[in-house]
């Protein structure tokens, strides 16, 4: 009996045929007009996933509080979108479902049989590393300008960082850095994670098309990028609460943006 989490269809197309493809930016608004539907067709298992990932958000900021470790918190929350590609492979999995005729269920969301087996958690581990990487750099970088400074804690931080002259250093030497991180981070994960759920190719092939899949859309994915930024931006303005929704329906519109381009 054929494995319905694997699929079916014909081969899909070749490296040379997703490069020749040109969307325009307005595409990317039809992604998460598409997620907003997903994410509202069988509701309840995307709000609870959201809900999930809103209480696993809010107790690892809980948890940097409490092992006094805040001056990471920014860092953390910019990490957060360099593995939100993976924690978002469950909502890939309903709006796959959706578009194959399948049913939706939340165990199916939770428990995710990629096509291509553990090339998928392998791609998740080096998404984490890279996140680990960025956490760190971000430490030196802080320790580079202020020296051994303690963290003057985040009520005084603002002003630290924007009155002074080593501190708008700081801020500009800190923000080219973690733009490289992001940049990267998100060419390598926002086709590579999609297409590692529905095809059956390995980890490295996977986030190389898709840094040449962004590279050769980058118009329509700088536009895509802004989007999530500042919906993240809106999610963190609420306390995180707004993740909820936020987070399926960018999970949503990502599985639409990835079958749009391959």
């Amino acid at each position: 009996m054929a494995n319905p989490n694997v699929s079916t269809m014909e081969p899909g197309p070749t490296l040379a045929d997703r490069r020749r493809r040109r969307l325009p930016m307005s595409a990317a608004f039809g992604w998460l007009a598409a997620g907003w539907r997903d994410l509202w067709r069988v509701p309840f298992p995307s709000l609870v996933y959201g809900f999930l990932v809103f209480v696993i958000s809010a107790g690892v900021i809980g948890g940097l509080f409490w092992l006094r470790m805040d001056y990471i918190l920014f860092p953390a929350l910019a990490g957060f979108m360099v593995v939100g590609p993976l924690l978002a492979v469950g909502l890939y999995q309903k709006s796959r479902d959706l578009e194959a005729g399948r049913p939706v269920s939340l165990r199916r969301m939770l428990f995710v049989k990629a096509a291509s087996g553990g090339q998928i958690w392998f791609a998740g581990a080096l998404l984490c590393l890279l996140m680990l990487l960025w956490m760190r750099a971000a430490t030196i970088i802080y320790a580079l300008f202020f020296g051994l400074r303690p963290f003057p804690g985040l009520e005084d931080v603002t002003a630290m960082l924007t009155g002074t002259p080593i501190g708008l250093a700081m801020l500009v030497v800190g923000g080219v850095i973690g733009g490289l991180f992001a940049a990267f981070s998100f060419a390598i994960s926002c086709f590579g994670i999609p297409r590692l759920l529905d095809e059956d190719v390995d980890a490295f092939t996977a986030m190389g098309s898709s840094i040449s899949m962004v590279s050769h859309n980058l118009p329509v994915m700088l536009t895509w990028g802004f989007i999530v930024l500042f919906l993240f931006l809106v999610a963190a303005a609420t306390g995180l609460v707004g993740l909820i929704i936020i987070f399926p329906l960018l999970g949503h519109a990502t599985w639409h943006s990835y079958k749009a381009i391959r």
